[in-house]
């Protein structure tokens, strides 16, 4: 996307962040879609070659495929940024001393991207492990940590024993995870932006990494669009599998409106989840990108005692599984004195700590790429704290803070194992609404509201995007062709 000759950038950025604005789920019913016992591939099998349709999508190759197309987009919103702050003339000085552009992106590129390549897999690690949609979707007999922990609260084992064991092995796994990222960063500088204007060019990257790239990113899009195009149909259709008549039944009976004397009546049965998702998620998007700023400002720009403890703790509400916070809120929140269970306020409480450690991260990686000398120079000027953080790094920081928000409030929007055991009557929440449509095999009206959602959500961001605006480095800005070889000598 930032450093290839790509004619159609823009189409693969919303592809990339297409899988973290749908539900969980989604992108397992789409798998199952195309690749279950009545999905087009085991039907055209059967009748092309009379092959007996299989189940080998239910498993562990079904999560493993899920779970890659869930959180490549995650890595991608933490990336984007570290990759755009990479510096030209950094490049361009390793091209004066003679290096190609492999050795230049080995030794200088790569290196300056390290950051935001292990907050990526630190991320992306704690997601994979504290996963719920996927696994309860595709997983037939192969359970994971996440389902045997809803599994023994709320099945017939009910051994709160076993899912508190099960949840201090995440814990371990997480802890292993964040100090290897602790390790592979240590305490080597990594800025690339400081407070002069960089008027270097890109560097084109090597062929060998651009075929990779390529070879890469175009079947992921190509899939993606597959299964998101499939997981519309099943909206417009009687019944996948079954009977392929094209229907809008399904979208009249979740969205109806009806016009009366009286005004305008929200008819459809998915009104009340909707607008309650909705509301609730645009009050907790902001508080948790906000939170993860600063949280990220105080983690990176300051050193006190306990300071490794709390990095860590910040990460802990992100690999605990959700299932296991939904039990905690309630025996914290049932009683008095604190009695809001059931309320919006624990609804908005959840989903803020929850999604607060992706813009921890985000902030983490962008701000380790600012140069101190910044922050010092405004308060030379007479600038206090909240001033430096709001006229200098904020502005430097918009990717950080688009990627905090926009996944802030997508995942508030398509959270389920968190709030499964929050929600009420009149605080019902949408992927609740759409879990129970599949319990009861409606899949039509579920696959519709999961297109609703998307359709708001693509519109959220684009306001997101407009809103805050892009970073500006004060950088020349050309076509990166594949052929810009002059630069440098050529790729080995």
């Amino acid at each position: 996307v930032s450093r290839t000759g790509f004619r159609y950038k823009r189409l693969l950025r919303a592809l990339s962040v297409l899988p973290i604005i749908t539900p969980p789920f989604v992108i397992g019913l789409g798998l199952i879609l195309i690749f279950g016992r009545s999905g087009l591939v085991n039907q055209f099998l059967e009748w092309a070659l009379g092959i007996a349709p299989s189940r080998w999508i239910y498993g562990l190759q079904g999560v493993l495929t899920a779970q890659i197309f869930s959180f490549t987009p995650i890595a991608f919103l933490v990336l984007i940024g570290v990759v755009e702050g990479v510096s030209p003339s950094m490049e361009e000085a390793a091209q004066t001393l003679r290096a190609n552009r492999w050795r230049t992106f080995v030794d200088v590129s790569l290196p300056l991207m390290r950051p935001g390549l292990v907050n990526a897999f630190l991320i992306s690690f704690i997601e994979s492990i504290a996963d719920f949609g996927n696994p309860i979707v595709l997983g037939g007999n192969f359970g994971v940590l996440s389902t045997e922990v809803f599994f023994s609260v709320v099945g017939a084992q009910l051994d709160q024993g076993r899912a508190a064991t099960l949840g201090i092995l995440l814990l371990l796994f997480a802890l292993a995870a964040f100090f290897a990222q602790r390790r592979l960063l240590g305490r080597k500088v990594y800025t690339a932006l400081a407070g002069k204007g960089d008027s270097g060019l890109p560097t084109p990257l090597p062929d060998r990494i651009r075929r990779l790239c390529y070879a890469v990113a175009l079947p992921w899009a190509a899939l993606t669009v597959i299964i998101y195009a499939m997981a519309l149909i099943g909206g417009f259709v009687e019944q996948w599998g079954r009977d392929y008549t094209p229907t809008l039944k399904h979208y009249v009976k979740a969205f109806s409106i009806e016009l009366t004397s009286d005004g305008i009546i929200w008819a459809g049965a998915a009104w009340n989840s909707f607008w309650t998702t909705v509301k609730l998620s645009a009050i907790a998007a902001p508080v948790t990108a906000l939170m993860g700023i600063l949280t990220a400002y105080i983690l990176t720009r300051h050193r006190f005692v306990g300071r490794s403890a709390f990095e860590f703790g910040t990460m802990l509400s992100f690999a605990i599984p959700g299932t296991v916070i939904g039990v905690s809120y309630i025996l914290a929140f049932n009683v008095p004195p604190i009695e809001i269970t059931g309320t919006a306020l624990v609804l908005i409480l959840c989903n803020v700590f929850r999604n607060m450690p992706v813009g921890v991260r985000a902030g983490i990686a962008a701000m380790s790429q600012i140069d101190k000398s910044l922050d010092e120079a405004s308060t030379t000027l007479g600038a206090r704290g909240l001033t430096t953080l709001r006229r200098v790094l904020l502005p430097l920081l918009k990717p950080a803070l688009v990627a905090a928000l926009v996944y802030s409030f997508v995942r508030a929007m398509t959270t389920v194992s968190a709030i499964i055991f929050l929600v009420s009557a009149e605080y019902e929440w949408a992927t609740t609404y759409i879990i129970n449509r599949v319990v009861n095999g409606d899949y039509g009206v579920a696959l519709a509201y999961c297109s609703v959602l998307i359709v708001l959500m693509l519109a959220v961001i684009w306001l997101i995007q407009r809103l805050v605006g892009t970073r500006r480095l004060g950088r020349r800005e050309v076509a990166i062709e594949p052929g810009m070889a002059q630069l440098g000598g050529t790729a080995a």
